[in-house]
C-alpha cells in the first residue's frame, strides 16, 4: 500500500454536524481499500485568493495509506461533495 496525504478545504458556512458526516464519507471511502493514519481538522483560515466567491475556508488533513485505485474513487467524492471547495491528494514518498 502506498502513503498518501489529502487536503480538503469547506466550505466556510458549512456546519460542524456537516463536516463530522463529510469526514465519515472520505473514511469510509478510504477504509474500503486502506486505512486511515490520522485526521485533523487545521480550522478556518484565509485564502490566498477566493474560490467560489469565498475568502475563508476550513482545511481538513487527513493521512492515509491506500492502494492507487483508491485516489480516483476519492477524487470523485471530492469532486461530487458541493461544501468542498478545493482539494489535493498527494503520494507520500517512502523513507
Amino acid at each position: 500500500m502506498n502513503k498518501y496525504e489529502s487536503i480538503i478545504i469547506v466550505n466556510p458556512n458549512v456546519e460542524e454536524k456537516q463536516i463530522d458526516e463529510i469526514i465519515k464519507k472520505i473514511n469510509d471511502v478510504i477504509n474500503s481499500n486502506g486505512k486511515v493514519n490520522k485526521v485533523e481538522n487545521l480550522g478556518k483560515k484565509k485564502l490566498a485568493y477566493a474560490i467560489r466567491n469565498e475568502n475563508e475556508g476550513i482545511y481538513i488533513l487527513f493521512e492515509f495509506e491506500s492502494e492507487s485505485r483508491t485516489i480516483h474513487e476519492l477524487e470523485r467524492l471530492y469532486r461530487m461533495t458541493d461544501e468542498i471547495i478545493k482539494f489535493i491528494v498527494v503520494h507520500q514518498d517512502e523513507e
